[in-house]
């Protein structure tokens, strides 16, 4: 497969230490070669593979020196591309790597498109489209826990598994046929039906344990959308801040003070929490305040976790009631603050209220409870901890989609099977759920879908 060479930045933007232009294709150590001066006139094009050269930049049309740089030389196939790659160092600030990038474009590379590099990887075979995906979830990994998700799918965990599920699949088809092509033989028949609820049952329960992955596995992928909601001055901005461990949000005994919705994203224990801060709840005249009360009402509906603060130092109100019916039926945790004060609030109506949420007091201004409460979120959702390290977790909604459809015609397979239909309608089933499974890793999946899954990669990448 030949493609032509492009380029692109591959480090964030703005000022730093180095910044790196990397090019991929077969005329990338060419076009290196034209722009490179290195100190003994040495040619890039002699030098030996996965080594690192200094020098400098020349604009061939000038003879002007661009750049003082370390060039990197990668050949085919032992890269990320299976190409030839060239990875240029420079001084990272914006008008020098945009000064390289430009020379390089204008000496014969293409800019790449966003994910062209990793689209290339895919398209040379160095790696399936589950491990591509995975490369952007390394990169906007929030945690540790995150990361590690993706980097074993980057590895290939995920799709080897895939492939020993779809290879199931067609032993079984392959039995299907000798079926179809000898009826005359009845122990053939027998011994075909078993066989079928056998491989298909397992096939079966290894898709439904990859789906039990996929709630905690998308929770370490996209996050916890977290909202914080309660009645005016409660304590909710210093519950964020809290978090944060910064000062977000404005903190006064004012009530309404926080006139709008305050996003910020947070680490609670490996569980990452887009975490929400809300105008506080209540009837108001203010009609600044009441807008953002109704953006916190409508916040509130697309929530999976709410934080539900009280105060300890005042009777439970009319709006806190309201508040916990609003509440009814999602993931919510209650919290009673500022237990530094003297006790106002009824904890047996709490309670009642509660019903079987979590109750968690604290003094945020004394740093009181926060370990509970951060406890009681992490068990909440992973049931204390995550699951073993050697698990295969589903994360991309992509992946979790496809699995549900195949489990479904895999089930619609077994089914059929039971009910004694004519074994070549099953094998309809049985090759959808091959196909299925091959969208994941990239076998049987459509131009547009490639071309739709990199183009949400960063440019470099």
């Amino acid at each position: 497969m030949e493609f032509d060479t492009i380029a692109a930045i591959s480090t964030p933007m703005g000022e730093g230490a180095i910044a790196i232009v990397r090019l991929t294709g077969d005329e990338a150590v060419y076009i290196i070669d034209k722009i490179y001066k290195g100190p003994k006139g040495k040619k890039l094009s002699e030098a030996v593979s996965h080594t690192i050269h200094y020098g400098h930049l020349i604009d061939p049309k000038t003879e002007q020196i661009v750049e003082e740089v370390m060039v990197s030389i990668m050949r085919a196939p032992k890269t990320f591309t299976r190409e030839d790659v060239v990875e240029i160092n420079c001084h990272g600030g914006l008008v020098s790597v945009k000064k390289v990038l430009n020379l390089v474009l204008a000496n014969g590379a293409r800019l790449a498109e966003p994910g062209e590099f990793t689209k290339r990887a895919f398209l040379n075979g160095r790696i399936d489209l589950s491990q591509a995906e995975a490369v952007m979830d390394l990169i906007r990994a929030k945690t540790d826990r995150a990361m590690n998700v993706a980097l074993n799918q980057m590895e290939g965990r995920l799709s080897k598994l895939v492939q020993k599920l779809r290879q199931e699949i067609l032993e079984t088809l392959a039995h299907v046929e000798v079926n179809i092509d000898y009826p005359e033989y009845d122990d053939v028949e027998e011994m075909t039906h078993n066989m079928l609820i056998g491989k298909a049952s397992f096939v079966r329960d290894e898709l439904k344990k990859l789906l039990q992955t996929a709630e905690q596995g998308k929770i370490l992928r996209e996050g916890i959308s977290t909202v914080i909601v309660g009645r005016p001055n409660v304590g909710k901005s210093s519950l964020l801040n809290s978090f944060v461990q910064e000062n977000k949000a404005i903190v006064t005994d004012i009530p309404g003070t926080t006139r709008d919705v305050i996003e910020e994203y947070v680490n609670v224990r490996g569980v990452p929490l887009r975490l929400v801060d809300t105008a506080g709840i209540r009837e108001t005249e203010d009609i600044v305040e009441r807008i953002g009360v109704e953006k916190s009402r409508a916040v509130l509906k697309e929530a999976d976790l709410i934080l539900l603060v009280l105060n300890y130092a005042e009777e439970l109100s009319l709006e806190d009631e309201n508040i916990f019916a609003a509440t009814k039926g999602m993931d919510v945790i209650v919290i009673v603050n500022k237990t530094d004060l003297p006790q106002q609030i009824d904890l047996n109506r709490v309670r009642e209220l509660a019903g079987n949420a979590p109750i968690v007091t604290t003094s945020l201004l004394d740093d009181h409870g926060v370990d509970e409460l951060e406890e009681a979120i992490s068990t909440l959702f992973f049931a204390g901890e995550l699951e073993a390290s050697d698990m295969t977790y589903v994360s991309n909604s992509r992946h979790i989609a496809l699995i549900s459809q195949a489990l479904n015609t895999i089930q619609d397979a077994i089914t059929a099977i039971e009910d004694g239909v004519p074994i070549d309608l099953v094998q309809i089933d049985l090759t959808r759920s091959w196909e299925l499974l091959g969208e994941i890793i990239g076998d049987t999946v459509s131009e547009s879908l490639i071309d739709q899954l990199f183009s949400q990669f960063c440019l470099g990448k």
